[in-house]
């Protein structure tokens, strides 16, 4: 996710609006937290390859979680947000994450995961208070930092974990090229082709963005520079209602187990 390219060609557009709440992150915002949180995680030591992990529900601090290692050249890790502590610290310590980013709705399982997590150094709460030490306040933790690029930006990527039916889960780490966070992989751009993205278009993602569909889907529209609409949680009512408020041309589905993207004729 790398929000560079909207802020470059229409910083007032929104970035992702939340589908319930109705709040709007502008790109020349994202792009400024971003920026911050990619300082910070350069200030707590973390540099090319390392990996850190992100555990909580749909919103408003997700994409930037996100964006922050896509620019960074880090492995972010995007934890199921409905594991248990033990859950949670299998993949914590298997991903060697030194920093988690959390909600205050998820605080509680991610306290306690972090009683068995010794390569954690910080935790960042994304709506909530911290305890001024281990567990910092996301905004007050990144307050200090510019709103500029990192001098030495460079592509990251999601490691993202299987559903573990056949034991642990598994990291799927694939490759990461030296290269410009503006360039995406090769399979992004593969999915960007497959998928119809193009220009002026409106995504609606469904879906939790720890999902690999999802994620892959949304980060694709934001480097397209469009508008996406997250949803915090399923219904198929406020779907349609928002299909038809916001214009929808692209979303993605999932029927009788088979995955579907929809290009929506506008």
């Amino acid at each position: 996710m790398y929000p560079g390219n909207g802020f470059v060609k229409c910083p007032r557009q929104s970035a992702f609006i939340m589908a319930k709440t109705g709040e709007a992150v502008t790109y020349a915002e994202l792009e400024a937290r971003s920026n911050r949180l990619a300082h910070l995680l350069r200030a707590q030591g973390l540099c090319g390859l390392d990996h850190y992990a992100i555990f909580m529900e749909n919103n408003a601090r997700y994409i930037e979680s996100c964006s922050a290692g896509s620019r960074a050249g880090l492995y972010y890790t995007c934890v199921n947000s409905f594991l248990t502590p033990d859950e949670l610290t299998y993949i914590l310590n298997n991903s060697e994450s030194k920093i988690l980013i959390t909600s205050e709705a998820k605080c509680g399982v991610a306290m306690a995961a972090l009683a068995n997590c010794p390569n954690i150094t910080l935790c960042l709460i994304a709506d909530g208070k911290g305890d001024g030490t281990r567990m910092q306040n996301l905004d007050e933790a990144t307050a200090a930092y510019p709103a500029t690029p990192i001098a030495d930006e460079s592509l990251g990527a999601a490691m993202l974990y299987s559903s573990g039916t056949t034991g642990r889960p598994k990291g799927i780490l694939r490759p990461l090229p030296m290269q410009p966070a503006s360039q995406p992989l090769p399979l992004m751009a593969f999915l960007d082709k497959l998928w119809r993205y193009r220009d002026g278009m409106i995504y609606l993602s469904p879906a939790p963005l720890y999902h690999a569909a999802p994620q892959a889907a949304v980060s694709l529209a934001i480097d397209r520079a469009a508008t996406a609409i997250i949803m915090e949680s399923f219904d198929a009512e406020l779907y349609l209602q928002l299909v038809e408020t916001h214009k929808v041309t692209h979303s993605q589905l999932v029927a009788d187990h088979v995955l579907a993207h929809a290009q929506i004729a506008r």
